[in-house]
């Protein structure tokens, strides 16, 4: 049992938005007002917090990075500490955790590439999306260069990840060179040689998952020609509901329709936008890619699409597959490979967890609690809904991990030097808040001079050495 005369203590496994809203949330709940209050730990891969954040949303962007505004508060609190550069299943496991928290939730997010099997995916040219937002958001796991000698391109997908795939592609080196791009970012995207950019989906205007923002901003470049074809502007029945049900949605197939009537300008690069293809393979030459086959499809009134049996080749020297993101599993939990989540219930973690191997599924008629272990954000629900969706995950997980906190067994060590002694016991180099502030001054200092608002730092020991306190 829980003791009740001290704070309630909690790890989170990852610090991107869906772990910090779950902080917040339980900062906020009644438990943290009527009892002796909460006391949590983030744990973070990375030696920086921020998560999707930092390594996720393209760099020109900085309106979606503003909700770092609103995650620094929640980190400022002193009832949270963040612990950086901890890798769970190497650093520290689900056994070390529960000896120093009386609960876990994992918020450890989504930044695999979902698979699309098709002939000619593994053709040098053919990419992940991830990947390549890894690379231009300045990732340390990731390599430091990115092939980019295609001339045309295509992109495989019709959500804002395609979308900011296509643009940074469409983007000229020198409009990004504002931004928080390292140089080695910069020095690639200056030597990109694409001049055209296809977007593809298999599914009509109606069925696009961009939000009309960020779809609206692909015409802001002075750079980019922004081109859909009117014969695939079409909408059934299906699709006039979707229409009608959504303002958003409308607001998309307005925009697209727009461009579809208007004359086509000279901006010197060409981004299409093309509905009503479906990928079926990615044609290849001595190993490399050298077209796409799309099959061409049509609606069938419910806004769903058929295949026509009318295929097209395009020309085009690589491919980015942006069809989803997929969760990798977590040591000692449940893991769900089709759906990329870990099962449970409104947050509580389900199905065997001790001696579990990694990445099976459980039966699904064992629906057991795992006690005291909980899932935010997308590795609870997968990967969709924008990043303030996982508000209503954290809050939905906090309710329920404070209901059952009477009943959890309670941490043997619940001390806050355990944790650290024990880290510091394995000469592991984590990070603090008190070293984000230092890394994130060091990086406005190099934007400085350039009157840029920061150059990300992209090597991890360099990010360690930043992050260190100053020893003067």
């Amino acid at each position: 049992m829980t003791d009740q005369t001290r704070p309630l203590r909690v790890a989170i496994v990852g610090a991107g938005p869906a772990g910090i809203y779950a902080a917040d949330a339980l900062m906020k709940s009644d438990h943290n007002v009527s009892g002796p209050g909460v006391s949590i730990d983030l744990f973070e891969r990375m030696p920086a917090p921020f998560g999707l954040i930092r390594y996720g949303v393209a760099p020109d962007h900085p309106r979606i990075k503003g909700i770092i505004t609103a995650l620094h508060k929640v980190l400022d609190k002193p009832q949270v500490r963040l612990l950086g550069n901890i890798d769970y299943g190497t650093d520290i496991d689900l056994d070390d955790l529960r000896r120093f928290y009386d609960a876990v939730i994992f918020s450890t997010g989504a930044n695999a590439d979902r698979a699309l099997n098709i002939p000619g995916i593994d053709l040098d040219g053919s990419y992940g999306a991830a990947d390549f937002v890894s690379w231009y958001d300045g990732h340390p796991d990731v390599p430091r260069t990115w092939p980019l000698e295609a001339e045309k391109v295509a992109v495989l997908g019709v959500g804002n990840v395609a979308l900011d795939v296509a643009r940074v592609l469409a983007k000229t080196g020198d409009e990004l060179l504002p931004t928080e791009i390292p140089a080695n970012v910069y020095e690639g995207l200056k030597a990109n040689k694409a001049l055209e950019v296809h977007v593809f989906g298999r599914r009509g205007p109606a069925q696009a998952k961009f939000t009309p923002l960020e779809l609206r901003e692909l015409d802001h470049s002075p750079n980019i020609e922004v081109i859909v074809a009117p014969e695939d502007i079409d909408y059934d029945e299906g699709s006039e509901q979707a229409r009608r049900n959504s303002k958003q949605v409308d607001m998309v197939a307005n925009t697209l329709q727009d461009w579809a009537i208007r004359d086509v300008g000279s901006r010197p690069h060409k981004l299409f936008l093309h509905f009503f293809e479906s990928p079926t393979e990615i044609l290849g030459e001595n190993g490399k890619v050298v077209g796409l086959r799309t099959e061409r499809t049509e609606l069938d009134g419910t806004g769903n699409v058929r295949g026509t049996g009318t295929y097209n080749d395009w020309d085009v020297q690589a491919v980015y597959r942006a069809v989803g993101y997929l969760s990798q599993n977590i040591s000692a939990l449940p893991f769900d490979e089709q759906a990329g989540t870990i099962p449970n219930e409104a947050g509580r973690v389900v199905g065997p967890a001790d001696g579990h191997s990694a990445g099976s599924t459980p039966d699904p008629s064992s629906t057991t609690p795992v006690p005291a272990t909980y899932v935010t954000g997308w590795i609870k629900r997968g990967p969709v809904g924008l990043i303030g969706h996982t508000k209503g995950d954290a809050n939905e997980t906090v309710a329920n991990l404070l209901e059952d906190a009477p009943s959890f067994t309670g941490a043997t060590e619940p001390d806050l030097d355990a944790v650290t002694s024990f880290l510091e016991g394995k000469q592991v180099p984590f990070t603090t808040w008190d070293g984000w502030y230092r890394l994130d001054a060091h990086e406005r200092s190099l934007g400085e001079p350039e009157g840029r608002e920061r150059v990300k730092v992209v090597e991890r020991e360099d990010m360690l050495k930043a992050s260190e306190p100053d020893k003067a």
